[in-house]
């Protein structure tokens, strides 16, 4: 089979194609209406923490790389508690953070930014490949249904000492570094980060962490172009839910050119998830207020407004951080928590030489978004339907739209 070459961006075809903008015009809504909620949120921290770590939780699944709530709980905590699983979740949840402050303080994301985030998934400072790395498989058959840019046969390039597949990779994170920073073609955003995400997968850089870094670079695109202020959307819960159609349809683009389909797939999935994320919002923003109102009413001695920010910063907090966090001695930090414990705020349980205070409610309102509760597209059979939907132009948005509602409802228990 001939060795398939990947082109340089952008793409040789018309993006902005009817069924493309039929899907643009939901994706854009929803994201604009998730963005004015989290906006009117004085705290940004609870939100992106809460929202982080089902992220972290679910792109690790797509890598298999699976533990519980219970598990991340206690590898966040800092303790002794050893889980490899758990600590690369932990890792993933450190390289979105890292990579949000760069792109707040640079407000650009080049090619080394992306291997710093990578370096902290994996704990590892490899680079770039320079050897033959990992390639995407087809999960039933173990068939390899495509060859990243890799050594072709030789191991060094004479001219320049070089390998051929380190210097292939160079050439295409410089160019789609350059696609990603310069709007030179007036493509709207989210087709980008469609072509983007396709193309840092199908470029495949790194001996491992490519699918995570890559989906992390689909969050900071949205937070560079401004599209969110904070790093909450992220598509691995649709992902998970339509993998067999994610795969397909990349491989599509490689094999027939499909840009089309691959486009309002990730378009819908901005649109669903969107939509899932702005419920987990006012549930989370909700539940602050109540416990607010709650610890105010009953304890109002030790209420404050820090403290409230201190409690649902994280799932869990320490003595520590109430004691630093307040400016208060470790003796009254101790009384505040065995206040909020005795109320049934917290529940606290020694992990290792400390006590972890969890913020039990917070906690389940994160835990109990599971997706087939809000998955308005749970399997790929459904999702092809929607793109033939999209395709008939006598078939409209509203009509869409109303589909996959109906869709939803009918997949809620």
């Amino acid at each position: 089979m001939e060795q398939y070459k990947l082109p340089m961006l952008p793409p040789s075809v018309e993006l902005e194609t009817k069924l493309v903008l039929k899907s643009l015009a939901g994706a854009n809504r929803a994201l604009a209406e998730l963005k004015g909620y989290a906006d009117t949120i004085p705290n940004k921290h609870i939100l992106i923490n809460a929202v982080l770590i089902n992220e972290a939780k679910d792109s690790s699944a797509i890598e298999n790389i699976i533990t519980t709530y219970d598990e991340l709980y206690k590898a966040m905590s800092g303790s002794s508690f050893n889980n490899p699983s758990a600590k690369e979740v932990v890792n993933y949840r450190s390289a979105l953070w890292h990579g949000y402050k760069k792109i707040k303080e640079n407000r650009i994301l080049t090619t080394n930014m992306i291997i710093d985030i990578q370096s902290y998934i994996e704990n590892s400072r490899a680079g770039n490949r320079k050897l033959p790395g990992t390639v995407p498989m087809n999960e039933t058959t173990g068939e390899t249904v495509y060859t990243p840019p890799r050594l072709h046969g030789r191991a060094v390039d004479v001219v320049n000492g070089q390998p051929d597949g380190e210097d292939e990779i160079r050439n295409l994170m410089s160019n789609l570094e350059k696609y990603i920073n310069e709007d030179f073609d007036g493509i709207d955003p989210l087709i980008k980060l469609a072509v983007i995400h396709y193309q840092f997968e199908s470029i495949h850089p790194f001996y491992d962490g490519n699918g995570r870094t890559g989906r992390i670079i689909n969050v900071l695109y949205l937070v560079l172009k401004e599209l969110l202020e904070s790093p909450i959307l992220y598509l691995s819960s649709f992902i998970i839910r339509n993998k067999s159609a994610y795969y397909r349809l990349l491989q599509e683009v490689r094999s027939k050119n499909n840009w089309e389909d691959w486009i309002v797939y990730i378009l819908t999935g901005i649109e669903e998830t969107s939509e899932e994320t702005l419920s987990l919002v006012k549930k989370i923003n909700a539940e602050v207020d109540l416990m607010t109102a709650e610890i105010k009413e009953k304890l109002p001695k030790i209420y404050s407004r820090e403290l409230i920010d201190l409690l649902f910063y994280e799932f869990y907090t320490k003595i520590r951080y109430i004691e630093e966090g307040l400016r208060i001695s470790r003796r009254t930090a101790v009384t505040y928590l065995g206040t909020l414990e005795k109320e049934g705020f917290l529940v606290s349980e020694r992990i290792g030489k400390e006590r972890i205070y969890q913020n039990k409610r917070l906690y389940e309102v994160a835990k109990l978004i599971p997706a087939k509760k809000l998955g308005i597209s749970p399997n790929a059979d459904f999702l092809y339907g929607l793109l033939s939907d999209c395709k008939n132009e006598n078939v409209t948005n509203e009509q869409i739209r109303d589909k996959r509602v109906k869709a939803k409802y009918e997949n809620t228990d």
